[in-house]
């Protein structure tokens, strides 16, 4: 790959939400906005080559897209009836003023459409994370624990019905906002765990992927400061990136949470969370967001490893199986009774979770069999489990933690 072809890959990471929010704006419709963006970075391509790379790229991007909206809205002879989209003002419109809360960010308001209830609510977090966020659909594909073709036309038929419904792109109305914000927690959720350990590339993380959803969590708090699950995502999101410096060594290499160096950990991003949280879970039943920002700050707010409250740990997690009935959270409740009830008792349950075809790919799955059964002492199991692992890994940090911990228990060792 050339460096302008680097640079720009850089910038479709960092650029892409912006630019697509903004021609949507123009468009009204994804489908033409896309169409209109992907043109924009392949003509960047070749202006860039000849002019050099502009100061600012994305604004250079986000011209050149609403111009390609401009010539296929003319060639639609639409023109004159879009025209007055093509020179609104920044500031909010009195026609979104008036629909809904005042948002003057698109890459919010591109969110909440396409978090919409005429979608099924995967759809809406999936349309979300490709179009919005830029995940590739395999990546989107495996946060979800199915196929990559499944994922594919589950956003083709998303983006039809947008169309077909002509969902407007403006904010929802304040009687709105509720049926959307599950979905739209979910997603900004999603982005963050994508970002904090990338599916695969020579990084454990895509940093761009972390700051967009910690900059979409913290509009969305503005937006809506008295929602609890607001604040738990937000609690949540701060308390996990705040170990950010410490999860690789300088060499790259993977160091698991009782390796690491929690003198350097992000002591005001966690004393947020830690207020976040305690106004999260007060004032009734705790949602998801909730629990598992408690879950992070407990582990956040332990001097050591060892001092980690993990029967705790383990009761928030009960509470969260039975809020949200994930196979992922089985698997991560079954770390905790490990901690507290020993590896033995965490291996039957890890066995019993094996049989969920939903988790037949999920890499986590037999990473943790793998150091459970080494923590038994059953090592020749567990290099079949660590092989296993390593398998599905795709992330070159996480492969080369595996493949360390595969030689310590491997024939040869």
């Amino acid at each position: 790959m050339t460096s302008l072809q680097q640079v720009l890959a850089e910038v479709h990471r960092r650029e892409w939400a912006a630019v697509l929010a903004a021609t949507v704006r123009v468009t009204r419709d994804l489908d033409l906005a896309e169409e209109c963006v992907q043109d924009a970075y392949a003509a960047a391509l070749d202006a860039w080559t000849r002019d050099g790379v502009p100061d600012r790229p994305g604004a250079w991007l986000t011209v050149a897209a609403r111009h390609n909206a401009l010539d296929a809205l003319r060639r639609a002879r639409t023109l004159r009836s879009k025209l007055h989209l093509l020179v609104e003002p920044e500031a909010v419109t009195g026609q979104d003023a008036a629909a809904g809360p005042q948002v003057h960010d698109d890459r919010l308001r591109l969110v909440f459409l396409c978090c919409h209830p005429a979608l099924a609510t995967e759809a809406q977090v999936a349309l979300t994370l490709r179009l919005v966020c830029g995940v590739p659909t395999a990546h989107v594909a495996g946060a979800f624990l199915v196929s990559e073709p499944t994922m594919a036309a589950r956003i083709t038929r998303a983006k039809k019905k947008i169309a077909a419904a002509r969902i407007p792109f403006r904010m929802p109305t304040a009687d709105e906002l509720p049926e959307r914000l599950d979905a739209v927690l979910t997603t900004i959720h999603l982005l963050f765990t994508t970002g904090h350990t990338a599916p695969e590339g020579p990084s454990l993380t895509r940093t761009d992927l972390e700051g967009r959803a910690l900059e979409l969590a913290r509009m969305l708090h503005g937006l809506m400061p008295g929602e609890r699950e607001v604040r738990g995502l937000l609690a949540l999101l701060l308390a996990n990136h705040a170990r950010r410096a410490t999860r690789t060594a300088g060499d790259g290499r993977l160091l698991p949470l009782d390796g690491q160096d929690r003198s350097a950990w992000d002591q005001e991003a966690i004393a947020q969370a830690h207020e976040l949280v305690l106004g999260a879970l007060g004032g009734g039943d705790p949602g998801r967001f909730a629990l598992q920002a408690a879950i992070a700050a407990l582990h956040a707010s332990a001097p050591t490893y060892d001092d980690t409250d993990w029967p705790q740990i383990l009761l928030l997690y009960d509470r969260l199986l039975q809020v949200w009935p994930s196979p992922v959270v089985a698997l991560n409740r079954a770390v905790a009774v490990a901690m507290v009830a020993g590896p033995a008792s965490a291996l039957a349950e890890i066995e019993a979770l094996e049989q969920d075809e939903r988790l037949a790919g999920y890499r986590y799955l037999p990473a943790i069999k793998a150091d459970l059964l080494r923590r038994l002492g059953r090592e020749a199991d567990a290099a079949v489990a660590y092989e296993r692992a390593l398998s599905l890994a795709g992330n070159d940090a996480e492969r080369a933690f595996l493949a360390g911990r595969l030689a310590e228990v491997g024939p040869g060792r």
